[in-house]
């Protein structure tokens, strides 16, 4: 069953695109730096001027608000904003329990610090759980583990192949780690000059 599928969404720097996925599907998306991915996430999360169309279930994107949209299908950005000096405040009104926060590797004493005392890894894993914690329909993911250890990239991916899991969530995957995306994708497509080639399609 298609949960998120687009028609011809193109904008300067992004050839036509038309693209669908699957309840539970980890869409991977490789390609050199320059290439497009971000532009292509940029539009799929509507936060750019785009020709075509999206619709998530059934529901066009010009039929939603734009803050509507951007809370279902939601982007993680390679570098997260934070605008608040303690950590905690990110979170008001969707605290994370200590649980949440150990299948991370975090603390809640963590979240009473400052965000500039966090490490990069750090702020990372926080900036993964604040978007789960807005329960996305759509996860579109910029180099998500890019800054982390390996024991914290084991982590990023069971969190965020259970949340699929769990909740028939779909994610689409920007990374430039092969075996990664072999882990966790379910297909995989490649960017080139702006244009998105995908096997089969």
């Amino acid at each position: 069953m298609s949960l998120f599928h687009t028609e011809s969404l193109s904008r300067s720097g992004l050839a036509p695109v038309t693209l669908s996925l699957a309840v539970g599907e980890c869409l991977g998306i490789s390609g050199p730096s320059g290439a497009g991915k971000s532009l292509l996430l940029r539009s799929l999360a509507d936060l750019d001027p785009h020709d075509g169309q999206m619709w998530l279930e059934e529901v066009g994107s010009i039929e939603m608000t734009p803050c509507q949209w951007r809370r279902q299908v939601m982007l993680l950005p390679a570098e997260s904003q934070w605008w608040f000096e303690i950590m905690a405040a990110h979170f008001t009104g969707m605290e994370p329990d200590a649980e949440q926060l150990a299948e991370l590797g975090l603390t809640e004493a963590m979240l009473a610090q400052p965000v500039a005392q966090l490490s990069t890894g750090e702020r990372q894993r926080f900036a993964v759980l604040r978007m789960l914690l807005h329960k996305p329909r759509v996860l579109l993911l910029d180099e998500p583990t890019a800054s982390l250890d390996p024991k914290s990239v084991e982590r990023v991916e069971k969190l965020l192949g259970d949340y699929c899991s769990d909740t028939h969530a779909a994610m689409v995957w920007v990374g430039h780690d092969p075996q990664q995306l072999q882990r966790m994708a379910s297909r995989q497509c490649v960017m080139h000059a702006g244009k998105l080639e995908c096997a089969n399609e």
